[in-house]
C-alpha cells in the first residue's frame, strides 16, 4: 500500500521507436553533462538489461539499477525511485526496445510515473518520414507526456534542414544530433561493448555530453513527484552464508539489486575470478552468473585448478547457481563461432554451442522447487546433450515452454538470469547451505 511519503525530483524518461536508435548514448550524454555540473543524477534502465548500466554508471557517477513493473511489481518500482529522488537532482530512466514494445511495455511505466518522455529516433536513411515517424509515437496513446523528439545520426545540415521541415505542428523537435564516429559506442552479440573493453571511452562520453551542452536538452526536466511505499523488513536469513560471487571479464552480468538484497539478508559476499584466480574463496555457496565465457573459453579451459576447486564443492552437495554463461562453463564444452571447442568444467552434461541468432528470448519466470522467480533470458547459444530438465521456465506472455531448468546435488543450472527481490524466501532457500 502506498504512504503519504513524496518528494519531488527533476525527471524525464528516454524512448525510441525501436532498439539501436541511440537511447543509451542520449542518456549517458545527458547524465555525463549533469554530473560534470556537479549534479547528483541517479540513473535507472528498463527492463532487463546489464550491459547498458556500466555504461550509464560511468557517465553518472552511480550505481544504476532496472525498473520494471513485470520483474519488479509496483511496489519496488515506486521505493527505489523514491529512495534515488530523496538525494538526486535529476533521474534519468531510459526505456527498452521500442516505446510500444513488451506487455508492460516502456510507455507503461512512463504512464504509470507520470513521467515526461523524450524520444529519440535514428534519422539515418530516411528524411521527411522523420516526422511521420514523430507524429505516430506521439499519438498513439493519449496518456503519455511526450515533450519531444530528438534526431539522431544527423548526416549534413541538407539533412537537418529536411528533417525540421518535416516535423508537424505541436511536436517539438529538442535537438539534432550529428552522425560521428567518435561518439559512437561500440556494439556486439549481446549488445553494447563493456566499457572497460574500450579505451576511449571516457572520450566518447565527453564528446556526447559536450554535444548535450549545445542542445537545449541541457536544461532540467520538469519535477516530478514519487510517492514512498512501505519497504520490506529482512531478517539475516543468510547471516552464516558465505557466497563466492564469479566477477571478471567472463562473469559480469549481476544486478547490484541482487547484491545489495544478499547484504541486506546478512551473506558475506566474495568475488572470484575462474579467469584468472587459481582456487575458489572458502564459501558454502557459489554463484556463475552470466557473461561472455565465448570470449575467454581457451583461458578458461587452462585453469585447471579452477575446475578442481568447482568440482570438489559440487561433489561435497554445496550450493550452486549457474546463470546462462555461468551454465555454460560448467557443461563439458564450449564451441564458438568459427567450430573452435574449449573443455570447460564438466559438472554435468551439456555441450554448448555460440550461434549468430538469438535463442529463447525474454520474461520469464523459474518455477522452482523454492518457488517462482522472475527472470528473463538473452543469449545467442544453444545446450545440447543435457541432463532432464527439471521443469520450464514460464512465458510471461506466451504460453510455450521457456527456458530448461536443471538440477544435480546442489547445483541449479538454467539460461535464466533471475532477479532476487522478486521471491525474497524463494532466494533464502536456494542459497542456504
Amino acid at each position: 500500500m502506498v504512504s503519504t511519503l513524496t518528494t519531488s525530483c527533476p525527471a524525464v524518461f528516454i524512448s525510441a521507436p525501436a532498439s539501436g536508435q541511440g537511447k543509451t548514448t542520449l542518456s549517458a550524454g545527458l547524465a555525463r553533462y549533469h554530473h560534470r555540473q556537479g549534479r547528483d543524477v541517479r540513473v535507472f534502465k528498463t527492463g532487463p538489461d546489464y550491459l547498458d548500466p556500466l555504461i550509464l554508471q560511468r557517465a553518472s557517477g552511480h550505481a544504476v539499477e532496472q525498473v520494471d513493473l513485470w520483474m519488479m511489481g509496483d511496489d519496488y518500482c515506486r521505493q527505489v525511485l523514491y529512495q534515488a529522488a530523496l538525494v538526486a537532482d535529476l533521474i534519468i530512466i531510459e526505456g527498452a526496445m521500442g516505446l510500444f514494445d513488451g506487455d508492460p511495455s516502456s510507455a507503461d511505466l512512463a504512464a504509470f510515473f507520470g513521467l515526461p518522455i523524450m524520444l529519440v529516433i535514428n534519422a539515418k536513411a530516411m528524411a521527411q518520414t522523420f516526422g511521420a515517424i514523430a507524429y505516430g509515437l506521439t499519438h498513439y496513446r493519449n496518456n503519455l507526456t511526450v515533450v519531444g523528439v530528438i534526431a539522431n545520426a544527423v548526416g549534413s545540415d541538407r539533412h537537418q534542414t529536411l528533417i525540421e521541415d518535416s516535423i508537424p505542428e505541436g511536436i517539438h523537435l529538442l535537438a539534432c544530433f550529428p552522425r560521428k564516429a567518435a561518439m559512437e559506442l561500440p556494439h556486439r552479440h549481446l549488445g553494447l561493448v563493456d566499457p572497460t573493453e574500450v579505451h576511449d571511452f571516457e572520450q566518447r562520453l565527453d564528446l556526447i555530453a559536450d554535444e548535450v551542452a549545445t542542445k537545449k536538452i541541457s536544461k532540467l526536466p520538469a519535477t516530478i513527484k514519487f510517492s514512498a511505499t512501505k519497504p520490506p523488513k529482512h531478517l539475516l536469513l543468510l547471516a552464516t552464508c558465505r557466497i563466492a560471487i564469479a566477477k571478471d571479464e567472463a562473469f559480469s552480468f549481476i544486478y547490484a539489486e541482487n547484491i545489495r538484497l544478499l547484504e541486506t539478508l546478512g551473506a558475506t559476499l566474495l568475488y572470484f575470478s575462474p579467469l584468472h584466480d587459481q582456487h575458489l574463496p572458502s564459501a558454502e555457496v557459489i554463484w556463475l552468473p552470466g557473461g561472455y565465457p565465448e570470449l575467454h573459453a581457451k583461458a578458461l579451459q587452462n585453469n585447471t585448478s579452477m575446475h578442481h576447486d568447482l568440482k570438489r564443492h559440487y561433489q561435497q552437495d554445496k550450493k550452486i547457481l549457474a546463470e546462462c554463461g555461468g551454465m555454460l562453463y560448467i557443461q563439458q564444452t564450449l564451441t564458438n563461432l568459427e567450430g573452435e571447442q574449449s573443455r570447460m568444467v564438466g559438472l554435468i552434461a551439456g555441450d554448448g554451442h555460440m550461434r549468430t541468432r538469438s535463442g529463447c528470448q525474454g520474461m520469464q519466470s523459474a518455477v522452482l522447487p523454492e518457488g517462482e522467480i522472475r527472470a528473463h533470458a538473452h543469449h545467442h547459444s544453444r545446450s545440447e546433450n543435457t541432463l532432464t530438465p527439471i521443469t520450464y521456465g514460464k512465458r510471461a506472455t506466451h504460453p510455450a515452454p521457456g527456458e530448461a531448468i536443471y538440477r544435480s546435488k546442489g547445483l541449479t543450472a538454467s539460461y535464466l538470469h533471475l532477479f532476487f527481490p522478486s521471491n525474497i524466501n524463494a532466494i533464502v532457500q536456494l542459497f542456504s547451505p
